[in-house]
This record gives C-alpha cells, sequence and structure tokens, in this order.
C-alpha cells in the first residue's frame, strides 16, 4: 500500500471512530438535539433509536445525508449515561489530539475498567492503538467492540485498514463488504472495496 493511500485510509477511520474532543462536544450535542425529533425520541430507549438510525442509514442513497446520520449514531454511542465516563471520553479525545498518547491510554484504559459494557472504550482505545501503529492490540479491541455492537462501522473501517495493512486483502474485502451493508453510501469505503476487488481479481487471472 503506498503511503498516500494508507494516509487517507487512516484519516477515514480516524473519523468514523470519534467525533472529536472535550471543545467540541457541546457543539455535537446542540447538533444532535437539533437533528433528532425530541418528542419522538423522549419515548424510546437509546437502543431504539439506534436501531431506527441505522435503519434509515442502510436506506439513505445520499453520502452527505448519510453521514449526518452516521454522527448522530455515533453520538448515541458516545453517551455512556454516566457524567464520569464521558468526561473520561472528553479528556482521551483531547489527550489523542494533542498527541498525548500515554495519558489518553489511562484514561481509556480506566474507562473499560469502570464500564467494561461500553462500546466507545473499547473503540477510543481500538482508534488510539491504530494511530499508535500498534495494530494487534486494535485488533483485539476491535474484537471487544464488534462483540457489544456488531454493526459498529468504526471498528469494521479499522478492522479493514489493519487487515490491508498486513497483506490480509480477502478478509480486508470482507470487512469492507460487511461496512457497506450497514453504511452503503460512504463515498471513501465503496472506493477501498472497490481497489481491493480489482486488486484480487488480477491476481486470480
Amino acid at each position: 500500500m503506498t503511503a498516500m493511500r494508507f494516509f487517507m485510509l487512516a484519516a477515514l477511520i480516524l473519523s468514523l471512530s470519534f467525533i472529536g474532543s472535550a471543545p467540541t462536544a457541546a457543539l455535537a450535542q446542540t447538533a444532535d438535539k437539533a437533528s433528532l425529533d425530541a418528542s419522538a425520541s423522549a419515548f424510546t430507549t437509546p437502543a431504539q433509536r439506534i436501531d431506527k438510525l441505522f435503519t434509515e442509514l442502510k436506506r439513505e442513497k445520499d453520502a452527505d445525508a448519510a453521514k449526518g446520520i452516521a454522527d448522530q449514531i455515533r453520538r448515541e454511542w458516545q453517551d455512556s449515561g454516566s457524567a464520569s465516563i464521558n468526561l473520561l471520553i472528553q479528556w482521551a479525545d483531547k489527550a489523542m489530539s494533542e498527541e498525548k498518547n500515554a495519558a489518553a491510554l489511562d484514561f481509556l484504559d480506566e474507562t473499560i475498567r469502570l464500564k467494561p459494557d461500553y462500546v466507545e472504550g473499547w473503540n477510543r482505545r481500538a482508534t488510539l492503538h491504530f494511530k499508535m501503529n500498534n495494530y494487534r492490540k486494535s485488533m483485539s479491541d476491535i474484537n471487544q467492540v464488534l462483540r457489544i455492537e456488531p454493526r459498529h462501522f468504526g471498528a469494521l473501517a479499522g478492522m479493514a485498514a489493519i487487515m490491508t495493512q498486513s497483506g490480509h486483502d480477502e478478509m480486508a474485502l470482507k470487512a469492507w463488504e460487511q461496512f457497506l451493508d450497514i453504511y452503503p453510501a460512504e463515498r471513501q469505503a465503496q472506493k477501498e472495496l472497490g481497489d481491493l476487488a480489482e486488486k484480487l481479481t488480477g491476481q486470480r487471472t
């Protein structure tokens, strides 16, 4: 894989994996409230809201509209239901944005220790390990993410990137197929799938 292509793929993984650091959290919450039907959400559980959003995401053909739905899903995932856990995640995001990886890892380790069923604790740590080129640890955390939430498109993108980087193109292709079954309008994922399919076809002829 060329350096430029891997850079683009890494950027996709990071963008799919988390919304942003602590200073943007308030803006994200405001956008979420504006985009969701407040009266409907008041009478549904987080799981029901996410299921509805995933149904919309799978049906949406417009890439920009689909990105808006995906952002709503990520905000649902990010809210742990615990103020202390949410704060740890904000601290971890801020540390990651400032390249303070050791501090970010400490915050995420504590998040997972306190709430092991919180999907974004594992996902953020998988993203951090990916960023630090610790692919084995990243894959281990990705497996935990997908155990909790098999539809986690950010984790599937991370898996595809790691498989591609390690030369397992057929496994990467399957990961992108799973991704696009969940989030079919994502253009970079479409390109990655197409490029891999073309590469594998060329190898077989």
